[in-house]
């Protein structure tokens, strides 16, 4: 390795030659001289003459090499797939027509230790690929590009938001109390001031205390953490959007959501009309608006409410096969009912409202039905997307909620909430009228990807320990 140089200067890329000289007639000699640098992913040698595909962070390009002017071609011939190599060379193209950089100068960047794949086999096997993304970002384009439009979807989300006077924050990572969801947290200890302290499962109740401190409209993209399993829909960290905006409603954030969700469709797919997994999904605003309990209804040909008698609330339950526990009171058999059999079959888009207060312990009640909140989720092709409501700005009440929340985590639910004394604090000097929103990075990147599995849209997900993890 000791020939290996300490830098190299490219002055090109592969995108950019393309983009210039796309439209070279075959067996054009430019004169120009560009210097290129990226991965050999392909080689052939025939005879005197030698080609290579190199590949650089843009996209690929041909190399052209003639025995006559190349410099060692022998080691040219001798490179593998996946070296590094840097080229300096004539833009032209071959007598059928290839865009290709000449190779006057060639050095070996970084050279592969093991066999690189092709470009017609790539990584064929889902777990390697999502272990060893660092190959697999190479050989598989869709990836590539997979992760490219989630690099702008962040980017845009961005700009959209501070175009309508939203404030990027950052808020702590480790919380001394677990709270703003209902989730299992990842518990760690800090050795210096000798106390436990939670990896946050949401940045809810800080962003809400920056309301409180006279930031109207703030928002957080936040890596967050939930001590959960694994499945095509969750990974233990993934990202979410959080934002909070004084003097709004849920209705507000609907209008939001749907214009954030059309307006990223157009940019990142071409139009608000996507395919996922094989079906149309229609996401211009407006979306459909709907209660959980009429949702219900209309699947499984029942009226349900809050006013439902219990017993045949778990004679439903048990119809549907909903496991049940004894703490459950009427508005959670309601929300177990809805995720059994509605949820899935919803294609949408679509926002499932009025969730009950049972179920919603950060969310205001409902202005005109008793027992439900002001809260919806956003369902698009079956899955939820988004959870947002309007605000609990009543101290006391708050109070109440995360009291019943302690109770219930008292008697084993590890998805409950705890009482947050500094939130009470905060609630105390005022919260005005506010809607609030969380929003799935990954799954949002999903469903404009088209991608199934969470995996394919985090660059480096939560797996089991590999058997051998040298090989």
């Amino acid at each position: 390795m000791t020939d290996i140089p300490y830098r190299f200067e490219p002055d090109a890329t592969s995108a950019g030659l393309h983009e210039e000289y796309g439209e070279l007639e075959p067996g054009t000699e430019t004169g120009t001289s560009v210097t290129i640098a990226g991965r050999l992913m392909l080689r052939r040698i025939q005879g005197k003459l030698g080609f290579g595909t190199l590949q650089d962070s843009s996209g690929r390009i041909q190399l052209f090499a003639p025995k006559a002017s190349t410099p060692d071609f022998d080691g040219f011939g001798d490179l593998n797939l996946g070296d590094w190599i840097g080229v300096t060379g004539e833009v032209m193209t071959t007598r059928r027509g290839e865009l290709s950089v000449k190779v006057d100068q060639w050095v070996l960047l970084a050279p592969t230790r093991r066999s690189f794949p092709d470009k017609w086999h790539g990584l064929s096997d889902a777990d390697t690929r999502f272990r060893q993304r660092y190959v697999d970002l190479w050989v598989t384009e869709e990836s590539r590009a997979t992760f490219q439009m989630r690099s702008k979807l962040v980017s845009l989300t961005r700009r959209w938001l501070e175009d309508r006077g939203f404030m990027e924050v950052e808020t702590p990572v480790f919380h001394p109390v677990p709270g703003g969801a209902l989730a299992r947290p990842f518990t760690t200890h800090h050795n210096a001031l000798d106390m436990e302290l939670y990896l946050r499962i949401a940045p809810e109740l800080y962003l809400k205390r920056l309301t409180v401190g006279g930031f109207e409209r703030v928002f957080e993209i936040a890596r967050v953490f939930r001590n959960e399993g694994l499945s095509t829909r969750h990974n233990p960290e993934f990202s979410m959007l959080e934002l909070y905006q004084a003097y709004a409603d849920y209705n507000d954030i609907m209008e939001l959501v749907e214009q954030l969700v059309s307006y990223l469709a157009v940019e990142l797919t071409g139009g608000s009309v996507v395919t996922y997994d094989g079906r149309e999904v229609d996401l211009t605003a407006p979306w459909r608006r709907a209660s959980m309990t009429d949702l219900i209804e209309d699947q499984i040909g029942v009226a349900v409410s809050m006013d439902t008698p219990m017993d045949e609330l778990k004679a439903l339950a048990e119809k549907y096969e909903v496991p049940l526990e004894d703490s459950y009171g009427p508005g959670k058999i309601l929300l177990e009912l809805y995720e059994k059999t509605t949820e899935a079959e919803l294609w949408g888009p679509i926002f499932v409202t009025d969730y009950p207060k049972e179920v919603s312990p950060l969310s205001r009640d409902h202005r005109q039905r008793d027992g439900l909140t002001e809260r919806f989720e956003a369902i698009v092709a079956g899955r939820e997307l988004c959870n947002a409501f309007s605000e609990l700005v009543d101290p006391d009440e708050q109070r109440a909620r995360f009291e019943d929340q302690a109770r219930l985590g008292a008697e084993g639910d590890e998805e409950a909430m705890a009482v947050d004394e500094d939130y009470l604090r905060a609630l105390d000097y005022g919260l005005p009228p506010t809607g609030g929103l969380g929003i799935g990075i990954d799954r949002l990147v999903m469903l404009l990807a088209d991608v199934t599995t969470i995996r394919d849209v985090i660059l480096f997900p939560t797996l089991r320990p590999e058997v051998d993890p040298g090989s």
